[in-house]
């Protein structure tokens, strides 16, 4: 095998074969550069492929820094910098003849395995196009080519004719409507689009969807926002654009599938607080950082997830709100701490938020603790959760499982499923809480980081039933894994739950600050 150290031939392919590697089962991507050929580790997740961005980089001759305690990694194109932290969906591209830095969201968080990232091959394809000059062309679901449409055949490579579209529009409307706190637009689409990819700069959202293109007559913008000063839509190639031109009041955006069909959903938030004085005058006492719920999930009759050596959730999760509560009622004496539960009583989760709101809170924890359905299992590490649409079949996998508590409630029909224009509306109704959530969380896992003895497996988004109702920044916490003999010991213990109450309260008293300094601004 060459060198990692020689350069990329005209052509440059990757193609996807099953491999067994030293930590176990997963796939191996296959670089082809004339004659050369590489092996990158890479792993598949649902219909997503990951693979080892440090070991591309080597390939194609790009060199890296990987920064082994942030979990971070840098890659330095000729013209560009890509900077890459681990579950995070969000990555920096920065242009180095100006210095400008764009943030790019992916739809997946990168991983980490064996203290390498990997990143979803499909979504990171634009700006390794860009950072590298040249273009890609997918010739098959595991192969990809760089300058050219071919495949691979026993290692020979073989032209080919591009796929035949099966759609010569794949997406034929838009409609827009306007809410209260923000603006939705559906598209509608007659085939699947898998991949996009946003960025937004200089009051302009740009959207591109790959391989398919728009009817671009059918799209007509009618000044139906308040929000979207113009809505233009071209076709580049194979792919869409749609720049959404907005004003000040923007704040931020998603994209998400509908479950039924084809079409996507596009939100975008506005701010909604007051922006007179009389008005934030009078809307500051209701803003005062005053009032902590803590909600310890599952209780009475639900015991949540059952862990190894039959330990329960609701046990772990009672134990660290209660020395959360502890610590919050001893150093912090001007906030009120309100308590979902305190005791192993069960508690319908439509009845915990209304409660949070009725005391009139300005934080909702909810605390809970993951599992694997096999036991036990090496999955290990916290995650935090905010409210809106799952983008992984793994966080829309764990918001069923803690949804699906609503057995042991006495009317469960009072839900209404957290999908498509349902979800939507609720997420809309929260905007205006939603970054000072991203804000905590952000603490909250920095300070997990530091203190706790786990692995942070990022920062997420599901639909969770219990956050639904509560009218206040809110987040849901799976403080670890019951499956993982080692972790659950650790969750189970005094010590253990210290810990992580230690951090949960350290994070609320640095978020204290710093909200009531951007509320007195």
């Amino acid at each position: 095998m060459s060198s990692y150290s020689k350069k990329i031939f005209p052509f440059l392919i990757f193609v996807f074969v099953f491999s067994e590697l030293m930590f176990g089962q997963y796939d191996e991507l296959r670089i082809y550069s004339g004659k050369d050929v590489f092996s990158i580790p890479a792993v598949t997740k649902g219909e997503n492929v990951y693979f080892s961005i440090e070991d591309f980089a080597k390939a194609v001759s790009v060199n890296t820094y990987f920064n082994s305690k942030t979990k971070k990694i840098e890659l330095k194109f000729s013209d560009y910098k890509l900077k890459v932290t681990a579950g995070n969906p969000f990555f920096i591209f920065t242009t180095l003849s100006t210095n400008k830095a764009e943030i790019h969201q992916l739809p997946n968080s990168s991983i980490i395995i064996n203290n390498k990232i990997f990143i979803s091959l499909r979504y990171i394809l634009p700006l390794f196009e860009r950072a590298l000059g040249r273009n890609f062309t997918l010739a098959g679901k595991y192969k990809l080519v760089l300058g050219g449409a071919v495949n691979v055949t026993n290692d020979v490579v073989v032209k080919t004719e591009p796929p035949v579209k099966k759609y010569q529009y794949g997406i034929t409307g838009i409609d827009i409507s306007e809410k209260s706190n923000g603006t939705l637009i559906r598209i509608s689409a007659v085939q699947k689009i898998d991949t996009y990819n946003s960025t937004f700069n200089d009051g302009e959202l740009k959207i591109i969807f790959r391989d398919v293109n728009t009817k671009t007559d059918d799209i007509k913008y009618n000044n139906s926002s308040s929000l979207i000063k113009d809505v233009t839509v071209r076709n580049i190639n194979d792919d869409s654009e749609f720049i959404i031109k907005v004003n000040d009041d923007y704040v931020s955006s998603d994209v998400i599938n509908a479950d039924k069909g084809n079409d996507l959903l596009i939100l975008l938030h506005n701010k909604i607080l007051a922006t007179t004085t009389t008005d934030v005058d009078k809307n500051k006492e209701k803003w005062n950082f005053d009032v902590i719920v803590i909600d310890a999930g599952h209780g009475g009759i639900d015991g949540g997830t059952l862990g190894v050596n039959n330990i329960k959730e609701k046990d772990v999760n009672l134990g660290i709100a209660l020395k959360l509560g502890n610590l919050l009622e001893k150093n912090m004496k001007d906030v009120k701490v309100v308590y979902t539960r305190k005791t192993d009583v069960a508690v319908d989760l439509y009845e915990r938020g209304k409660f949070a709101n009725e005391q009139g809170g300005n934080l909702f924890i909810s605390i809970h603790c993951n599992s694997t359905p096999k036991k036990p299992s090496s999955a290990n590490g916290f995650e935090i959760y905010l409210l809106r649409p799952g983008k992984t079949e793994q966080a829309i996998s764990i918001a069923e499982r803690e949804n699906s508590v609503i057995k042991y409630e006495k009317n469960p029909a009072r839900y209404k499923k957290l999908t498509d224009e349902n979800f939507i509306l609720v997420s809309m109704a929260q905007s205006s809480y939603m970054k000072y959530s991203e804000k905590f969380s952000d603490i909250l896992n920095k300070e997990m980081n530091r203190i706790v003895k786990e692995n942070s497996r990022g920062l997420k988004q599901a639909g969770f039933y219990v956050l639904v109702g509560a009218s206040m920044p809110s987040v849901l916490i799976e403080s670890g894994y019951l499956s993982n003999k080692n972790e659950a010991k650790y969750l189970s213990s005094k010590e253990g739950q210290i810990k992580i109450a230690q951090a949960i309260f350290n994070s609320i008293n640095i978020f204290k600050s710093q909200y009531e300094k951007s509320l007195s601004d």
